[in-house]
């Protein structure tokens, strides 16, 4: 995991970032309804190239976003919402990172299972406000019916093996102690138009598909495999996605 987390490092990974698909405007609208005490502070563990973090920066106080991975941390500078001044961009693992709070609500979008668990709410807890929750949100296409041939393609050229897709981080946290969970919830389907050169690309922003992981024959046959198995569906080039996110808050316990 400690290998492959460090793909995040990888210029070429915070390039491809940007091709996957953006959260749907209803996630914003969640996290903003479960902020409840002032200042109205959010600690974004994991930013990314920010995401999570630009968007919502524009209906919050102020946005910390924290990532280990510093060419993610600048290519969220340079990405729309970037510049924002109320965005406060830091380089540095979580567990050692310097907080600003106290944060009325705290985001981890696809991240938190990088972290060390222990530490990481360690860390933040004593940086929360009264009522402060912690959101984890997972996003992606639904209902695609050319996943079977792109799975093949992940099977044969991922650096990740065993993995488990019944595996729910939020519960193996709760179970831990760490999280008082109060909610979950599933966002309406939005609809995404994206080029096929664009979808394929996507998959090499992964820590298990990137391209510095594979020789330039393996990625050639791997974006081969996934381009045949959407060719069918595609109209000029271009994929129908339908985007759903899942929402999972809860009291994080250190």
């Amino acid at each position: 995991m400690t290998e492959l987390a460090a793909t995040f490092q990888q210029e070429a990974v915070a390039e491809a970032y940007q091709h996957r698909p953006p959260y749907p405007d209803e996630v914003f609208d969640r996290l903003e309804a479960l902020i409840t005490d002032e200042p109205r502070r959010v600690l974004d563990i994991g930013a990314g190239e920010g995401a999570i973090a630009r968007p919502l920066a524009p209906r919050v106080e102020h946005v910390d976003a924290i990532d280990f991975s510093a060419p993610m941390i600048e290519a969220g500078r340079q990405r729309p919402g970037g510049d924002q001044p109320n965005i406060t961009w830091q380089v540095n693992p979580i567990e050692t990172a310097e907080l600003d709070g106290p944060y009325a609500l705290v985001t981890a979008g696809a991240s938190i299972h990088w972290m060390p668990w222990e530490e990481t709410f360690a860390r933040i807890v004593p940086h929360l406000t009264p009522n402060a929750q912690l959101v984890v949100i997972e996003h992606g296409p639904v209902d695609m019916p050319w996943w079977d041939g792109v799975m093949q393609a992940i099977q044969r050229h991922s650096r990740k093996k065993n993995h488990d897709p019944k595996y729910n981080v939020v519960e193996a946290i709760r179970d831990r102690g760490l999280l008082e969970l109060g909610g979950t919830a599933r966002t309406a389907p939005v609809t995404y138009h994206q080029k096929v050169t664009d979808y394929i690309e996507q998959f090499h922003s992964t820590s298990s598909l990137a391209r510095d992981l594979m020789t330039p024959e393996e990625a050639a046959d791997f974006d081969a495999m996934v381009e045949e198995a959407v060719r069918p569906y595609a109209k000029d080039g271009v994929l129908e996605l339908k985007i759903e996110a899942e929402l999972s808050w809860g009291r994080p316990l250190a």
